[in-house]
């Protein structure tokens, strides 16, 4: 072991189970805070390091240096647990913030029966938060951050009631465009599609060939497999929201709600509520909800007149194709917010 690194344990025998008690060591902090701070980064987008992959002398230093070093006692002592340090964090009332900066509530320094300058007070605030801190490094509000491309496929999946819980298992072949395996170097390998349940296992079944990655993935940043990669980069492209409104998968995921929708009893509003709270996990404002009422009656009357078709949208199902395909155009718009793939 070089000697700026702590020794071996006490006894320990010099082969790999060695090297492995020397991993873990209490002694050896440096696993324990790697590890938490790549959960960390999980959550929030940013590590308490930043450079997740590099805790060298090249690294950025901790933004807060004395919870890196609390979580990786406590990882220790919770006996490496993951599922605890997930539970930790969640928990946290940082994690719970809200992405806006935080307005804080006017004290009696402020004149009562001044509004105007109680707003004032407010805007100076916010402002004075923002400027101080402007990549949130101090986590005074939630950091908004994108979802992995994996977990964007996995909860368009989960939302529409289609994601499968099965684990294990050989890889999976979900749909994608036809043509995208015949191109690249190597692309000789067919892409037969899967069928049944496996249609739909999490993103981290999907078979991966590295030189042609799967298409959904590739476009929301994943990595190719080519190289180790501890931190991804996040690009904001057109060709993500035309993913989001025509890949295969998230046309079905819609056509699977606009079915569910469309059998439902109830009000509009109360359906409209159901399906906005199972993209975005949230319930609609008032303007929000007549925003997709309203959007909701005009496709239906598009489809009654014959502008659009219906068998485009609905797919096969039972009852009125129209009305199917009116809440799948509906569904498939919320798919497509940007607050359904992102955290804020």
């Amino acid at each position: 072991v070089p000697a700026v690194l702590n020794p071996l344990p006490a006894g320990a025998p010099a082969n790999r189970l060695g090297f492995a008690q020397w991993l873990v060591s209490p002694d050896n902090p440096l696993t324990a805070r790697v590890t938490v701070n790549r959960q960390w980064a999980a959550f929030f987008g940013r590590g308490i390091v930043r450079t997740t992959e590099d805790f060298g002398l090249q690294s950025d230093a901790p933004t807060h240096p004395e919870l890196l070093d609390w979580l990786a006692v406590e990882f220790m002592k919770q006996g490496w647990s993951l599922k605890r340090l997930h539970k930790l964090i969640v928990t946290s009332a940082t994690y719970q913030q809200g992405s806006q900066y935080p307005v804080f509530s006017v004290q009696s320094s402020v004149a009562s029966g001044a509004p105007q300058a109680t707003e004032n007070w407010k805007l100076k605030t916010e402002n004075s938060s923002s400027q101080r801190d402007p990549d949130n490094k101090l986590l005074c509000r939630f950091p908004r951050a994108r979802l992995d491309a994996e977990l964007i496929r996995d909860s368009v999946l989960r939302a529409s009631g289609l994601l499968s819980p099965k684990l294990g298992g050989p890889s999976v072949f979900p749909p994608q465009p036809a043509n995208v395996m015949q191109e690249g170097v190597y692309a000789s390998k067919a892409w037969i599609e899967s069928r049944g349940e496996d249609r739909y296992r999490r993103g981290l079944y999907t078979f991966a060939k590295r030189s042609t990655p799967y298409a959904m993935f590739n476009t929301f940043d994943g990595p190719s497999g080519e190289a180790c990669v501890a931190r991804r980069d996040v690009s904001n492209t057109p060709l993500q929201a035309l993913t989001l409104l025509n890949d295969i998968v998230i046309l079905e995921a819609a056509q699977a709600l606009g079915r569910q929708l469309a059998a439902q009893t109830g009000s509009v509003e109360n359906r409209v509520d159901n399906l906005f709270r199972r993209c975005v996990t949230r319930p609609p404002s008032g303007e929000e909800r007549a925003q997709l009422v309203k959007f909701l009656e005009t496709q239906r009357s598009r489809f009654a007149a014959g502008e659009l078709k219906a068998a485009d949208f609905a797919g096969k199902g039972e009852g009125d194709a129209n009305e199917r395909a009116a809440w799948t155009a509906l569904a498939r718009a919320l798919l497509n917010l940007d607050e359904m793939i992102s955290k804020s």
